[in-house]
């Protein structure tokens, strides 16, 4: 049995922090591959216009091609209409019935997920990892949020240890659309394919 750590989201773009929190969690949990899966249509991003799914998905291989248990995977992308977590894994629980899946998430959404469509769904179908700064392990409120899901729905959940890097896909969508630098927040070739593509030059959306 293979282990998978998926890491979603919608990747615009894909950036630097993304393949060090992927890289964290396969070292740590040696797992055999991370899956990086970017998000269809997400329900939660309504309020702001998401690129297209082709250049997402192009700007994620270019970034991953150099690690070699770093895969890419179009299983949500493929998805007709709104795509929600728990579907997603219940799918491919189904389709790699072989294989245990490991759901990267932040801290934040270990506080949020009993707010998402079906958490025990989500929370059944993979173990989660979340990725917590240093400081955040041993806040008691974390330590306490990882204990209640454990009680209530039984949840298996590992800590990823991680320097969160200070960076994200809205400060780099800004960073272009002022024509400031980028070249140290994501890997060169997504740097370039954002720079020929034209792609976040528009007035940024707060």
């Amino acid at each position: 049995m293979a282990k998978i750590g998926i890491l979603g989201g919608t990747f615009d773009p894909v950036h630097n922090g993304h393949l060090a929190l992927g890289k964290q969690a396969y070292e740590q949990f040696k797992l055999d591959e991370i899956w990086f899966m970017p998000s269809g249509h997400p329900p939660h991003k309504k309020s702001r216009l998401v690129t297209q799914g082709k250049e997402r998905e192009d700007m994620v291989k270019l970034a991953i091609a150099s690690v070699s248990y770093f895969v890419y995977s179009d299983f949500e992308l493929k998805r007709e209409g709104n795509t929600y977590t728990a579907q997603t894994l219940t799918l491919l629980r189904e389709a790699y019935p072989q294989h245990e899946f490991y759901f990267i998430i932040g801290a934040d959404s270990l506080y949020e997920i009993e707010q998402w469509y079906h958490p025990e769904l989500v929370i059944k179908q993979a173990v989660l990892l979340a990725a917590a700064r240093p400081y955040e392990k041993e806040h008691p409120n974390f330590e306490k949020q990882v204990k209640y899901l454990q009680e209530k729905f039984d949840a298996r959940i590992g800590v990823i240890r991680f320097e969160e890097m200070d960076v994200s896909s809205r400060q780099i969508r800004k960073a272009v659309a002022l024509g400031q630098s980028i070249k140290d927040l994501v890997p060169g070739p997504v740097a370039g394919y954002i720079r020929i593509h034209g792609l976040y030059r528009e007035a940024f959306e707060d």
